[in-house]
């Protein structure tokens, strides 16, 4: 299928989904793709029952609620969602196709894609319990009431899905290969202050059932033991890739980052770029800061559209929106 749009944005995370809102609010018509199912990004993917504290206006926020607080601050002005439709190709003049054949011609370009496609590492031991016992991501904290859970893993995510599992799991057990841990100091003291237990210098070696895991062989050294497991969740990162988007014409820093200047314009005249996949002097990656972000491209992009917008058009209030 083919569309027309006055702004196409890549990628349907935090700062993606209020350049939609944002777009919509300076009267722009927008799509929104993305390569994920489900809108929301690395939120939706990998952490949406997560408590998020550094969002202005919410002392905490569940990322699930984040993201459809987003949605609905957007539907008025009935962006285009293409999901599930990764970013190809773009050629001169704003025509962006999809690996799935689909063809947006834009004015401007808004690039919020992340940290772009990622993919989790793998558990060797526990990969034919993928959807059976296996998970990377909690998706619902619910699932996991009453069951022995085993954590691989010590980083944020590893730590954070501990505090958060452990007063509805039977137990919840964090196993990490190293003696330190990369997660934050606070939650890894809180873990430590909580009924989880934790087994440093070991590896999940052995998973055991039949249809679904039933339990996990944990080795220290030359000592090998069974532990009771129903769930387990492989906390140990991802490999990001930026894919298509490299061969954009568009400057990449270390095929992660795109620098842009002070109006979050890359170096290709008409493509803006917002959030963690952006680069500059000073850069913080937060999804507050990638909201700002956000606001910043999608001006410059309504100015770059019509060189007789003004960049900023004045606030919400003088425009009478609620």
């Amino acid at each position: 299928m083919n569309h027309e749009t006055d702004v196409v944005i890549v990628g349907a995370g935090p700062a993606g989904l209020f350049a939609a809102y944002y777009a919509g609010f300076r009267g722009l018509s927008v799509a929104v793709l993305d390569s994920l199912p489900e809108p929301g990004g690395q939120i939706t993917a990998m952490y949406p029952e997560k408590r998020i504290s550094d969002i202005a206006g919410f002392p905490a926020i569940r990322g699930r609620e984040l993201v459809e607080r987003l949605l609905e601050q957007a539907a008025p002005f009935r962006p285009r969602y293409l999901l599930g439709h990764r970013a190809e190709t773009l050629e001169p003049g704003f025509a962006v196709t999809t690996h799935r054949g689909t063809r947006i011609t834009a004015k401007a370009v808004i690039v919020a894609g992340g940290i772009g496609t990622f993919t989790p590492r793998p558990l060797p031991a526990a990969e034919q319990f993928a959807g059976t016992g296996l998970a990377y991501f909690v998706r619902r904290l619910d699932d996991y009431a009453g069951t022995d859970v085993v954590i691989v893993g010590g980083g944020d995510s590893a730590f954070d899905w501990a505090e958060a599992l452990h007063p509805l799991a039977k137990s919840v057990t964090v196993v990490h290969r190293r003696d330190t841990f990369r997660a934050h100091p606070g939650t890894v003291a809180a873990v430590r202050a909580s009924p989880v237990e934790i087994v440093t210098g070991a590896q999940v070696t052995k998973v055991i059932g039949h249809e679904a895991v039933e339990s996990v062989e944990i080795t220290h050294g030359d000592e090998a033991w069974t532990s009771p497991c129903q769930r387990i969740i492989a906390a140990l990162g991802f490999t990001a890739n930026l894919g298509p988007l490299l061969k954009w014409g568009v400057d990449v820093h270390n095929r992660r980052h795109i620098p842009v200047g002070p109006s979050m314009a890359a170096s290709l005249p008409g493509v803006f770029a917002a959030g963690d996949i952006n680069d500059y002097p000073g850069k913080v990656r937060l999804i507050a800061v990638g909201f700002g972000e956000a606001a910043t491209a999608v001006n410059n992009a309504a100015h770059f559209i019509d060189p007789g917008q003004p960049v900023f058009p004045g606030h919400s209030t003088d425009a009478g929106a609620s």
